[in-house]
């Protein structure tokens, strides 16, 4: 992902799309619960060597929906439609991580499957961190120790039948597994008081716990009746169900060691979706196609939180009277409608406007309204236009324009009301009561090959009202035990709608291949970005500047089946209301070895391995407090990789299916968090890279396999 043009891709693996993390990732056309638990962790499970190509749509048309601010990233799998069978292994060891794939398929006549699992492990993750802040008269100096590990795993079940020439059914199912343990050692915290000469110390060990299952079904009918002229019916069920959990353990100032209490936090929660959705094209004369269709999402989230403590090192918990335990049910229901149409002319323009509705219905409510209530949350709705033009130059050359309306609705971890409180000083909390953003954007871009480069430039511009932001304040929070409680002020995370966010700049992509044997390429990111609270002074009014980023990479073919992959990028520091996140870097160096005669591969790859570590600074202000944080990453790594192939793959021109365009869902419709783990790079050994290819219909960026 992180040499996808336009894509960034920080150390924890979130991903931003021209400075803004509020994307879709979809997964062969499909949406997945995952995804909107955690966009980094769903990436870590699909293996690089199964990813064909990248999409980047920026300008989606009212074919898509009208989710995801930023635009949509379809990460399209590798699949087969020959005859025959074939089993792939691709394996991989490290210091810091390991995988282990094994995918077969086979197809004989109209019938195909797809069978398939990968693991990852992901150890010796450690790190370090340190953190001051102030609050009015207090100030806390804290810092501790991180280790990480965790699994990661997908399998799944594909298969696809053609009924006859024009008519195909196929299904899916797949299931998704994440274990991550995180490890905070030795979180030493001083607290210095105008009343006081001398600091007060605390310890704590904190382990947090991040569980998830996720099982995705899906079936696609599709009726060809001429070319471009199709029906489909799609259908789609996806359930997440995830735990995180964290333990705290107390320690004694006197020798740090012993154990004087413990507290728990347990917060069960599950997102589960039910799709149907139809899609008709025809086309009229022989330069124009209309496209419309339906869809429902059935949406429900629910999160169970609760708080417990206990007395000495007995781990024997008992309910926290001082936190009240409840759980949140929120119903979200949309209903949508579109109609599109493309006109292509002679003079080899081509016009694609549509437009897209769609209505959002919300029920949302505590089981324990004792313990708080919500106010009722209206139904919305909202009308999406949508205008992309183009036009073919000479030489291969195409130049775009284009215009289109988004909206972002919050995902349960915006919405999450559990009080996370493993760091009693930084404690988060999400808003129930969310409303969703709406964003404008234009666009102009030009590509084309010139000489032996490809070269695409584009320059965007947007405003988003009503933006999604985290913001801190303070609040008074006992940070001692139950039994001797310290009142104090503590930093506060949570989520609102600020006024506005705007944004404008330019993405720059070139690459080309050079003495038939070194292929280079790069891209550039400039953007301006400026942030406005309308609401409460205390946040602060506002921020702004300017955000650079961009990477490199290269690959040199040599004889015999030799190959070297080298790639680096980064990130300039990240605009934030509050102030700004630390910026990051990251390069790798890779030698590969075709064998017995290319059906494998052995590689050794080295990655980071000038970082000591590599450090990640963030600094936020308002009028009612300050903080520095210093995040240690020590990432250096190498690993060795092995790939092998068995079958035989012939073709087979007997089945329709070379000739359809397959259809399914697309559920991007959730602004979901983006992760906040330290997490291990990349595993794979992925693509080095290829043109941005537009379609001629959206603003889309292809990265082949």
């Amino acid at each position: 992902m992180r040499k996808v043009p336009m894509l960034s891709v920080d150390l924890d693996g979130n991903v931003s799309l021209r400075g803004s993390q509020n994307v879709k990732v979809l997964i062969n056309n499909k949406p997945s619960t995952i995804v909107a638990s955690s966009v980094a962790d769903a990436l870590k499970q699909i293996p690089a060597d199964m990813i064909k190509s990248v999409e980047v749509i920026t300008s989606p048309s009212a074919k898509y929906d009208a989710e995801g601010s930023a635009g949509i990233i379809n990460i399209v799998t590798k699949k087969n439609t020959l005859a025959g069978g074939t089993l792939n292994l691709d394996t991989g060891v490290g210091n810091r991580g390991s995988n282990l794939a094994l995918n077969g398929s086979y197809r004989q006549g109209k019938m195909g499957f797809t069978l398939g699992g990968f693991g990852r492990a992901m150890y010796n993750v450690k790190g370090a961190y340190n953190n001051t802040q102030t609050t009015g008269q207090t100030t806390l100096v804290q810092s501790a120790n991180t280790l990480n590990h965790g699994l990661f795993g997908t399998y799944q079940l594909g298969w696809d039948y053609d009924i006859d020439k024009t008519t195909s059914l196929s299904a899916s199912v797949r299931y998704g597994v994440r274990n991550m343990i995180n490890s905070q050692n030795n979180l030493l915290t001083q607290t210095y008081l105008p009343t006081l000469t001398t600091p007060e110390l605390s310890g704590r060990n904190v382990k947090t716990t991040n569980l998830s299952g996720t099982i995705d079904a899906s079936v696609t009918y599709t009726k060809t009746y001429k070319p471009q002229k199709e029906l489909s019916l799609l259908g789609l069920y996806s359930r997440n169900n995830n735990t995180n959990d964290y333990v705290a353990d107390l320690f004694s100032g006197t020798d740090w060691q012993t154990v004087l209490s413990s507290q728990k936090n347990v917060n069960p929660s599950y997102n589960q979706e039910s799709t149907l959705q139809v899609d008709y094209q025809t086309p009229i004369k022989t330069n124009q196609l209309v496209e419309l269709g339906a869809k429902g999402i059935f949406r429900q989230v629910n999160s169970d939180y609760s708080y417990y403590v206990a007395t000495g090192s007995t781990h024997n918990y008992e309910v926290d009277n001082n936190r009240a335990s409840n759980a949140l049910k929120y119903d979200q229901t949309v209903t949508a409608t579109y109609l599109s149409y493309t006109l292509a002319t002679k003079s080899k323009y081509t016009i694609k406007a549509g437009v897209r509705y769609e209505y959002t219905f919300i029920n949302a409510q505590f089981s324990n309204e004792s313990s708080g209530s919500l106010a009722k949350i209206p139904g919305y709705g909202v009308l999406v236009p949508s205008l992309n033009l183009s036009r073919n130059l000479r030489k291969g050359r195409i130049i775009k324009i284009a215009y289109n309306r988004r909206i972002q609705r919050p995902g349960i971890q915006f919405l999450n009301p559990n009080v996370n409180a493993s760091n009693p000083t930084n404690i988060s909390i999400g808003n129930p009561s969310l409303s969703p953003e709406l964003t404008d954007n234009v666009e102009l871009g030009l590509g084309g090959q010139v000489g032996k480069i490809y070269l695409n430039t584009s320059f965007f511009g947007r405003r988003t009202t009503n933006s999604i932001s985290s913001v801190r304040d303070t609040i008074s929070q006992n940070i001692g035990t139950e039994a001797t409680p310290v009142y104090q002020k503590v930093i506060r995370t949570s989520y609102q709608n600020i006024g506005h966010e705007d944004a404008y700049g330019v993405n720059i992509f070139a690459n080309g291949t050079f003495f038939y044997k070194l292929q280079l390429g790069g891209s550039l990111d400039i953007y301006h970005t400026h942030l406005t609270n309308n609401g409460d002074a205390l946040y602060g009014s506002s921020n702004a500047g300017w955000v650079l980023g961009g990477g490199l990479f290269s690959t040199l073919t040599l004889t015999k089946g030799w190959a070297i992959q080298a790639f680096g990028g980064g990130r300039g520091r990240q605009i934030q209301l509050q102030g700004y996140q630390g910026g990051f870097a990251f390069y790798n160096l890779g030698i590969r070895k075709d064998i017995a005669k290319k059906r494998g591969s052995l590689g050794l790859v080295a990655e980071n391995f000038f970082n000591h570590p590599f450090k990640v600074r963030t600094e936020l202000t308002s009028p009612i407090l300050t903080q520095n944080s210093v995040t240690s990453m020590y990432n250096a790594g190498v690993r060795v990789n092995f790939t092998y192939r068995l079958g035989k793959m012939s073709f087979d021109g007997s089945g329709f299916q070379f000739g359809k365009r397959k259809k399914s869902i697309n559920n991007d419709d959730v602004k979901g968090d983006t992760g906040n783990q330290q997490q291990q790079q990349g595993q794979g050994n992925g693509p080095a890279g290829a043109p941005l290819a537009p379609n001629g219909n959206d603003f889309v960026g292809i990265l082949c396999g």
